[in-house]
C-alpha cells in the first residue's frame, strides 16, 4: 500500500479521540464515547480506503510536453486529468519538474465532478539552455470524507531540449512584415536615396520619381517611361558573438551571452524574410561554431543547432584573431553585427586598432551592454554617505559607457547601446535602418 496516505484529518481526529481517552481516565463516563468515536473512525477510513481502490483506474492524468522549451520565454506546459470515480474527488498535482528550475513546492490543487475531465496549464521560463528532465507526474486523490488520499502516478520521465528563443522569433518575424512595429519600439525608416539593382522599365505615373525618367524609351515609346529599382537583395548577415568571459555577466537570470543568442536567431531570420543571407560564428581565443551566410531552405535549422550548443569559455576574447580569422573567410562586404561588451574605455582601446580594421572591409555594428543593476542605482535617492559614494561610482560607470559610444561613433563605427532586454528590438531597428539607408 505504497500509494497510500493518511491525511491531515485523520490525524486531527485520530489526536482527538486519544486527548478524550486521556481525559477518561480521570472521568470514566467519558470512555464509553471515546472507543465508540475510534470504531467510527476505523470504519470510516476502511470505507475511504475501498471507495479509492475499488475502481482501479482511479484518477487518469497526461502531461503534454512541446518538443522544446524556448529559452528566456514563459512556456506553456498542460495537464490533462479525467476522474473515473462515480464521486467528487479532490485532487492534489505534483509535477516533478526539471531541477534547473529548483522548485519544491509546485503543486496544483482542484475538485473534479464524476467522470469530469479538466485541463490545466502552467508555465516554465527556463534561464540556460539545454536538456531539462522532468520526472513522475503525481496525482493525490481522495473522497469527500478526506481521510485517506490514493497517489497515483502518469506521464514518467521525459527530457525536453531548450534552444534558444523561438518563440521572439516567431513574434518578431509577424510584427517585422506588419503595421504594428511601433507596438514593439520598431521604427519604420523611410527609403533613403536609390539601389543600383535596375528591375524594369514601366510607364510613368503620377508620383513617380521624374529623376527615373529614361528619355531613350521615353523616345521610342513616345510617352514617359521611367526606370524602376528594387532594394539590393541577397546581401550577407552575420551574427558575430563574443563567447569570453565578458559576455557571462547576468541580467534577469539569463547570462549576456543568451541575450545575443536569442537576438542573433530573431535577426538572422528576419534578415532571411528579407531576401538576404544570413550566418553566424562565435569567437574567443579563435573563430569557432561558424555558419557560412547563405540563404537557403535549412539555414535556419542550421543557425539553431549551431546556437544551441554555445557557450562562454571565461578566457579573454582575442579581437586580432577575429580580425585575421574574418579577412580569410569572408571576402565579401558584409554587414557583422558583433554581440560583445565593453566596461571601460581603456578595454575599448585595446580593441579598436581592429574594430577599425574590420570596419574599412564590412559594415561594422558593435552591439555592447548598458549595466541595467547601475542605472537602477542612479534612480534611488541617497541618504547615507555610503550611498552616496556608490552613486557617485555608478554615474562614473554609466558615463564611461557613453564615452564608449562616442568613442565608436569618432572612428566611423556604427554602434548600440543597449539594455538587455532591449537587444533584439534595437538590433532589429538597426538592421532595418541600414537596409533603409542603403549603407551595404
Amino acid at each position: 500500500m505504497k500509494s497510500l496516505y493518511f491525511k491531515k484529518l485523520f490525524f486531527t481526529v485520530f489526536f482527538s479521540i486519544a486527548v478524550l481517552f486521556i481525559v477518561s481516565y480521570f472521568f470514566e463516563n467519558i470512555f464509553g464515547v471515546a472507543k465508540l468515536l475510534l470504531y467510527t473512525l476505523l470504519v470510516a477510513l476502511v470505507f475511504d480506503i475501498l471507495l479509492l481502490y475499488r475502481n482501479k483506474l482511479g484518477t487518469q492524468a497526461h502531461r503534454l510536453l512541446p518538443d522544446k522549451l524556448s529559452n528566456g520565454d514563459e512556456n506553456p506546459i498542460k495537464l490533462t486529468v479525467v476522474n473515473r470515480y462515480q464521486f467528487t474527488s479532490s485532487i492534489k498535482i505534483i509535477d516533478e519538474l526539471p531541477i534547473q528550475f529548483q522548485s519544491r513546492d509546485f503543486e496544483i490543487r482542484s475538485k473534479l465532478k464524476p467522470s469530469e475531465e479538466k485541463e490545466f496549464t502552467y508555465h516554465l521560463r527556463p534561464t540556460e539552455r539545454g536538456e531539462y528532465q522532468f520526472g513522475n507526474l503525481n496525482i493525490y486523490t481522495s473522497s469527500p470524507l478526506g481521510l485517506v488520499c490514493r497517489r497515483q502516478q502518469s506521464s514518467k520521465e521525459a527530457m525536453v531540449p531548450t534552444y534558444p528563443s523561438f518563440l521572439q522569433l516567431k513574434k518578431y518575424e509577424f510584427v517585422a512584415f506588419t503595421n504594428k512595429l511601433k507596438l514593439y519600439g520598431l521604427k519604420k525608416i523611410r527609403r533613403i536615396g536609390h539601389t543600383l539593382e535596375f528591375e524594369q522599365i514601366k510607364d510613368y505615373v503620377t508620383g513617380d520619381d521624374i529623376r527615373n525618367i529614361n528619355w531613350k524609351a521615353t523616345a521610342k515609346r513616345n510617352h514617359l517611361m521611367v526606370n524602376q529599382y528594387q532594394d539590393e537583395k541577397s546581401q550577407p548577415i552575420y551574427s558575430v558573438i563574443d563567447t569570453g568571459r565578458v559576455m557571462k555577466m547576468p541580467f534577469n537570470e539569463l547570462s549576456l551571452l543568451d541575450y545575443a543568442i536569442n537576438a542573433t536567431l530573431v535577426i538572422s531570420n528576419i534578415a532571411m524574410k528579407k531576401q538576404d543571407k544570413a550566418g553566424m560564428f562565435t569567437f574567443s581565443k579563435k573563430v569557432e561554431n561558424m555558419a557560412i551566410a547563405q540563404r537557403r531552405k535549412g539555414q535556419m535549422n542550421l543557425i539553431l543547432e549551431t546556437l544551441y550548443n554555445i557557450n562562454t569559455d571565461f578566457v579573454e576574447s582575442d579581437f586580432a584573431r577575429l580580425y585575421i580569422d574574418i579577412k580569410r573567410n569572408i571576402t565579401h562586404r558584409s554587414l557583422l553585427l558583433l554581440y560583445t561588451n565593453f566596461e571601460t574605455l581603456d578595454g575599448l582601446h585595446r580593441q579598436l586598432p581592429y574594430l577599425q580594421t574590420l570596419a574599412k572591409n564590412h559594415l561594422l555594428v558593435v552591439i555592447f551592454f548598458e549595466n541595467t543593476e547601475l542605472t537602477s542605482l542612479l534612480d534611488q535617492k541617497a541618504i547615507s554617505t555610503k550611498q552616496i559614494f556608490e552613486k557617485t561610482i555608478a554615474e562614473k560607470f554609466v558615463y564611461e559607457k557613453k564615452m564608449i559610444v562616442n568613442e565608436l561613433n569618432k572612428h566611423g563605427i556604427h554602434c548600440i547601446l543597449t539594455a538587455p532586454e532591449n537587444l533584439t528590438v534595437n538590433t532589429i531597428n538597426k538592421y532595418l535602418e541600414i537596409k533603409a539607408r542603403g549603407l551595404l
